[in-house]
């Protein structure tokens, strides 16, 4: 039992790394790379109407977007298949919204707590904004600073 979990390995003495066979380099700019990942959202396919859950494992191609970035932050796109027609589908990052936005071949499930943090946002955006017009209110009335 104990020989199975060495954690090390044997090397003879008249071994050379330098003749082992160089590794691809990483990955240049104008390639594609494949990536094993979960979907972040349930989506639904445009062409069978097959639902995806959120959390289900995909086998993804990976690209840069070329000459997008959001404040130096970089964009990729990743391209999934359809579980029962295997069409496939595209999302992309979005660091702004701190998301992924589908491009092409799948639309997004509803979300409704989405609605609600916009529209709390949205009050606080306009309280501020009513705020920032009128000096009496922005500080707290006649009796105080």
């Amino acid at each position: 039992m104990g020989e199975r979990k060495v954690l090390n390995r044997y090397f003879p003495p008249d071994f050379d790394p330098t003749k082992l066979p160089k590794m691809k380099k990483v990955r240049s700019e104008d390639k594609q790379m494949k990536v094993r990942m979960m979907l972040p959202m349930t989506v639904r396919c445009n062409v069978c109407g097959t639902f995806m859950y959120k959390g289900t494992k995909f086998n993804t191609r990976m690209e840069d977007v070329r000459g997008e970035n959001y404040l130096g932050i970089k964009i990729f796109r990743f391209y999934y298949r359809c579980t029962h027609c295997s069409a496939e589908f595209c999302m992309k990052t979005d660091p702004q919204n701190a998301d992924y936005e589908l491009e092409a071949g799948a639309t997004r499930n509803y979300e409704p707590w989405r609605d609600k943090e916009k529209a709390v946002a949205q009050a606080v955006a306009s309280r501020e904004e009513e705020e920032r017009g009128n000096a009496m209110k922005a500080s707290g009335g006649w009796w105080g600073p």
